[in-house]
Protein backbone atom coordinates (compact mmCIF):
# COMPACT_ATOMS: atom_id res chain seq x y z
CA UNK A 1 0.00 0.00 0.00
CA UNK A 2 1.52 3.51 -1.30
CA UNK A 3 0.22 6.35 0.56
CA UNK A 4 0.65 10.11 -0.27
CA UNK A 5 -0.58 12.24 1.92
CA UNK A 6 0.91 12.20 5.39
CA UNK A 7 -1.60 12.03 7.95
CA UNK A 8 -0.58 12.51 12.11
CA UNK A 9 -0.36 8.74 12.51
CA UNK A 10 -0.60 5.70 10.77
CA UNK A 11 -4.05 4.89 10.49
CA UNK A 12 -5.15 1.71 11.56
CA UNK A 13 -7.17 0.63 9.06
CA UNK A 14 -4.35 0.70 6.37
CA UNK A 15 -2.12 -1.49 8.57
CA UNK A 16 -5.25 -3.95 9.17
CA UNK A 17 -5.17 -4.31 5.52
CA UNK A 18 -2.01 -5.67 5.38
CA UNK A 19 -1.17 -9.65 4.66
CA UNK A 20 1.89 -11.36 5.07
CA UNK A 21 4.28 -10.30 3.82
CA UNK A 22 2.60 -6.88 2.98
CA UNK A 23 3.94 -3.47 2.84
CA UNK A 24 2.55 0.21 3.63
CA UNK A 25 4.72 2.90 2.72
CA UNK A 26 4.03 5.92 3.91
CA UNK A 27 4.84 9.38 5.20
CA UNK A 28 3.50 10.70 8.77
CA UNK A 29 3.64 13.44 11.04
CA UNK A 30 2.72 17.24 10.75
CA UNK A 31 5.36 19.50 11.13
CA UNK A 32 8.39 17.30 11.15
CA UNK A 33 7.24 14.39 8.38
CA UNK A 34 9.11 10.48 7.82
CA UNK A 35 9.17 8.58 5.47
CA UNK A 36 7.96 4.86 7.24
CA UNK A 37 7.50 1.27 5.86
CA UNK A 38 5.86 -1.24 7.94
CA UNK A 39 6.14 -4.32 6.78
CA UNK A 40 3.56 -7.81 8.29
CA UNK A 41 6.23 -10.26 8.44
CA UNK A 42 5.08 -14.23 7.79
CA UNK A 43 3.99 -14.28 11.87
CA UNK A 44 1.54 -11.62 11.35
CA UNK A 45 4.05 -9.11 13.73
CA UNK A 46 4.59 -5.81 11.95
CA UNK A 47 8.00 -4.29 11.47
CA UNK A 48 8.51 -0.71 11.25
CA UNK A 49 11.39 1.15 9.56
CA UNK A 50 11.36 4.57 9.81
CA UNK A 51 13.40 5.47 6.20
CA UNK A 52 14.16 9.38 6.43
CA UNK A 53 12.32 12.77 6.64
CA UNK A 54 10.20 13.79 3.72
CA UNK A 55 7.64 17.14 3.13
CA UNK A 56 4.27 15.61 2.13
CA UNK A 57 0.33 17.45 1.77
CA UNK A 58 -1.27 16.22 4.61
CA UNK A 59 -3.94 13.88 4.76
CA UNK A 60 -7.77 15.40 5.32
CA UNK A 61 -11.04 14.92 5.77
CA UNK A 62 -12.78 11.17 5.94
CA UNK A 63 -9.25 9.68 5.07
CA UNK A 64 -8.61 10.39 8.78
CA UNK A 65 -11.73 8.41 10.43
CA UNK A 66 -11.20 5.44 9.10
Amino acid sequence: ILVTAAPPVVPPALVDQLGDGGRLVIPVGVAYQELRVITRVLDGELREERVFPVRFVPMTGTALEH
